[in-house]
Formats: structure tokens, sequence, C-alpha cells
């Protein structure tokens, strides 16, 4: 390795590293690798100054103490569960994040996914597909317009999911400890986490995953939805308790669901949830497009370049460590 810096880049699901390597030109090394677990890239991280990570980890405290050089730990995506962050902030490691990059993608999957549910796009292609044309096996089927979507958190995506379920003629309602009815220019009564299970007919999840919201629906949320309504999740697997999904759909407490993420993730095979008919699964896309991945791949590398260069970066998950971390900002 040159006089530089060291970053390491845990992990990636783009067919081209040029992005980084024009960002970190000059300043860092940087050294790719696709691994999946801190087993596998701790033997390259232990003496970098930086870490890229997308889905590698967890990232603990312990992972921490056996990078004594990072400065600063940089998410690709959004979430940043996998990722001990007030470990990070006790070893002053900065920790950043890419909030915006695919808003408007999961808004439009999040209702992809509920129209899906709603007119049954997929049983009627799987009947089609195997030589059948029929309309009676789909039944019921409900107007969309007047429905109730019920959102449980109310941030950026789930306010573009909001405007968008409007403009379907459909009836807004969330759930979010953190946000005011009338907070925020976008439909939407706030209601109590219960009421809203009770009145939505479809309800899409949108909130961090956090201790507090892990496994928030579960075989007693689940119990208090309608048995006509659908399940929707393009936000965190582990937000769903997979095995009490799986019995509420045995039991017929609800219609159906539609999962772009699933705990675990992927889903081994066999499953039952691969086998219903009432189920759409797809493989955490929800993220995906051509536009999305550009500001996906330039956010995180940029945010290193900021702290390699002295500079504070733009989307810092623990603001507390300033002014205590190790790149001295």
């Amino acid at each position: 390795m040159s006089g530089k810096a060291k970053v390491v880049l845990t992990d990636y699901v783009w067919g081209s590293l040029d992005v980084e390597q024009k960002t970190l030109a000059g300043l860092a090394d940087l050294v790719a690798l696709q691994t999946q677990t801190p087993a596998e890239f701790l033997p390259q991280a232990e003496d970098c100054d930086a870490l890229l990570a997308t889905y590698a980890g967890p990232i603990t405290a312990a992972v921490m103490a056996r990078m004594p050089k990072c400065k600063i730990i940089a998410k690709y995506g959004i979430g940043v569960d996998t990722i001990d962050v007030d470990a990070a902030t006790e070893a002053g490691i900065i920790v950043t994040n890419n909030p915006t990059y695919c808003i408007e993608e999961v808004a439009e999957d999040t209702l992809a996914m509920l129209l899906a549910c709603a007119r049954k796009i997929a049983f009627y292609d799987r009947l089609v597909r195997s030589g059948r044309w029929e309309v009676p096996p789909g039944k019921p089927i409900f107007r969309v317009a007047g429905s109730t979507l019920g959102l449980i958190g109310f941030g950026n995506i789930a306010r573009q999911v909001a405007t968008r379920a409007a403009a379907f003629g459909m009836r807004v309602v969330f759930s979010d400890p953190f946000v005011i009815e009338g907070q925020f220019d976008a439909p939407g009564r706030k209601l109590d986490l219960n009421d809203l299970l009770r009145e939505s007919d479809f309800i899409s999840l949108h909130p961090p995953l956090t201790p507090h919201t892990r496994k928030m629906i579960n075989d007693e949320t689940l119990s208090r939805m309608k048995p006509t309504a659908f399940l929707i999740n393009c936000s965190r697997g582990p937000i769903v308790d997979t095995n009490a999904l799986v019995r509420a759909l045995d039991a017929n407490k609800i219609a159906g669901c539609a999962l772009d993420v699933t705990d675990p993730e992927p889903l081994p095979d066999p499953h039952p949830l691969r086998s219903r008919e009432n189920v759409i699964l797809n493989p955490h896309t929800a993220w995906y497009s051509e536009q999305a991945l550009v500001g996906l791949q330039a956010g995180a590398p940029n945010e290193v370049r900021r702290v390699l260069s002295g500079e504070w970066p733009m989307s810092v998950v623990n603001p507390a460590v300033k002014g205590r971390n190790r790149a001295g900002l």
C-alpha cells in the first residue's frame, strides 16, 4: 500500500467501482471486497482509515475495537441497523448514511405492491401462465378508491406514499410517535397504532429498524387488522415477526401481504411464505432504479472523502461524535 489512507469496501451490488476510485483518487487506496461478515472483512479492515459498507455486518463494538484507525463508517443505504451507532460514538467513529437516494423508488414500489395486492395482479398472472383464463378464483376484489391506507412511520418515504395514495382516492392515516398531524405538507390523519390497525384496508410499514420496532408486527398487532386487509413491507424485514405472519395467514386473519424485505433474507427454500397465492415476494429491490443507483454509489464515498479531507460530512447519524472523534472534527 502507498502512504495514502486505506479505505475498505466490505461489499457492493454494482458492476463498476469507477465512482469510488474517482472520488477517492489521490487521497486513499480502495480495497474492495465481497464479504458478508466481520470475520471475512476484518483481515483487510483492521488497519483501515475508513470503512464503506452496504450489507455486511453486524459492525459491533468488538469489531470497531479491531479497527483502531477507522475514522468513519459510511453506509451506502439509508438504514444503519447493521451498525452499533452508540458504540461508534463511544469509539469516536463517525457514522454516515444516505437518506435520500431512493425515496421515490420505494414510494413507487409500495404503491405497486398495494395495487398488485388489491387487483390480484400476481395471482392472475400465475393463473394465466398455468393455462387458465378465469375471473372467479381471484374474488373478492375491492375498489382501491375510498379504501384506507395506514402508514406506520411517517418519514420521507411514507409521506411520498401518502401523496401517491391520495391521488388514487385513498384515505390516508398514519402512526408515528415523532410526527404531529399537520407537521408536513402531506395527506394523512394521525391515529393511535391500534386504531390504525383496526381501520386500515392496507397497512404499509415505514419505520426505521430499532429495538423498539423489531417484530412490532407480531401476533398481537396482526390480530387487530381487518381479515380483508393487506400488509406491505418495503422497509426492513425484522419489523415483521415472520412466524407470526405465517400464523396469521394460516388462520385467515389477514387477506395477504406483499414483502420486498423478509426476515431472514433471503427466505429459505422451501418456506411457508413462498408457496402462498396471497403473498407477493420481491428480493429487496424497492430501492433500485438506474437513477437511484447513481445516488447510492456516490453518497458514501463522498462522505469518506470529506472526513479524510478534514471536512464534516453531510449525513451524520451520530452527531454527538462531533468534537470527540478520531478524525479530529
